[in-house]
């Protein structure tokens, strides 16, 4: 690994002595039915699993803290905390991401023109047991024809027609770049003219590479480095619509949702670690290093917009992935669902520490016994 962890004292996070981390011990007791019923989470390669955060799970079960103290009184019982050290000297990294709210409509016509699908039949899960040779090992998707896996076409050939009458749509918007974010975010609560609405998230995708939107306008010279946010991307998209399809096709990646409702409106979608999202609390982390289930201690001096002016303090969950984020102190924090969560995620681009809480039963892995 590129990466060590070092033990520190609860004493030693910023900011620990003033969260409150109590709105985490429900979502600990929803990563105890999905473990228990459903199945464990895959266990990153820092080797945390889903049986050594049980005790926690099991604790919350029969637990509940009346205060803040209270709640960091339970993580202090059944976590240990480690920072994250990359051997680069690099700092950690904290973007954002949110459930956008999109108008839409179950039939199309000349205002609802824009689908979201649902994952096709053709499209195939590739691991190394079935990765054609010369395939790129980063596409974990591909197209199944004929018992032959290949690529599976990009956004580019969707976009133009390629799934067109295969009944996959799962509803019109009005706007190809509100579908657009809602494949960024990886999910949406979809708004019909009757005022009902239904919550869609990430079910699959093409396989092809993400490639950041933001970056390639920078690079063309058409927004500020310094002032790039996702409310500027999506205004010079609106206002460029010559010019907007030619930029969203140099993202090939292309995604497949799922109705999945919750009941709870006061929770976010259920997201890769199949259990909803705790506003504010959830954090999307590389699952390649890192298991979902596991709380994880994040402060930047830096990030000010989400706690009212003050630096970012708070312990998260880590529930959820993407293709973006990549490595081991590199974070997606879920600021919630509709615009003003929106405009406080589409700021977010900050250093930031991490420290990751491991289970007590076991920390003396990793140098503490």
């Amino acid at each position: 690994m590129d990466f060590d962890v070092q033990r520190v004292e609860f004493s030693d996070l910023p900011g620990w002595h003033d969260d409150n981390p109590l709105p985490l011990l429900p979502a600990l007791r929803r990563c105890h039915h999905q473990v228990s019923t459903v199945k464990p989470h895959r266990t990153g390669a820092l080797g945390i699993s889903s049986t050594d955060l049980m005790p926690a799970y099991e604790a919350a079960l029969s637990t509940a803290p009346a205060d803040a103290a209270g709640a960091r009184n339970f993580f202090e019982t059944h976590f240990v905390p480690f920072r994250i050290v990359r051997r680069d000297g690099g700092s950690g990294f904290v973007t954002a991401f949110y459930e956008p709210d999109v108008e839409v409509s179950d039939m199309p016509d000349g205002t609802y023109r824009f689908p979201f699908y649902r994952r096709p039949e053709d499209l195939a899960d590739i691991d190394d047991s079935n990765r054609p040779a010369g395939m790129d090992p980063y596409f974990a998707f591909g197209r199944s024809r004929d018992g032959v896996i290949g690529e599976y076409p990009d956004r580019r050939a969707i976009e133009e027609g390629f799934l067109a009458g295969r009944g996959l749509e799962i509803a019109y918007a009005k706007s190809k770049v509100d579908v657009f974010f809602a494949h960024v975010q990886g999910a949406a609560r979809l708004v019909f003219p009757n005022g009902s609405v239904r919550r869609i998230t990430y079910a699959a995708k093409t396989g092809h590479p993400f490639s950041a939107t933001g970056k390639l306008l920078i690079e063309r010279g058409k927004i500020d480095a310094r002032t790039v946010s996702m409310q500027s991307i999506r205004h010079w998209l609106e206002t460029h619509p010559d010019q907007a399809d030619e930029v969203l096709w140099h993202n090939r990646s292309f995604i497949f949702f799922r109705e999945a409702e919750v009941s709870d409106d006061g929770l976010g979608p259920i997201a890769a670690a199949k259990v909803a999202l705790e506003p504010g609390r959830s954090l999307a982390v590389d699952r390649l290093i890192h298991t979902f289930g596991v709380p994880f201690f994040i402060a930047s001096d830096s990030l000010t917009t989400i706690d009212g002016g003050r630096p970012f303090r708070r312990l998260m969950l880590a529930l959820d992935t993407g293709s973006a984020i990549v490595g081991p102190a590199r974070g997606d924090i879920f600021t919630g669902s509709g615009d003003e969560a929106g405009r406080m995620a589409g700021a977010v681009r900050n250093e930031a520490d991490f420290f990751v809480f491991i289970p007590r039963g076991a920390a003396a892995r990793y140098g503490h016994g």
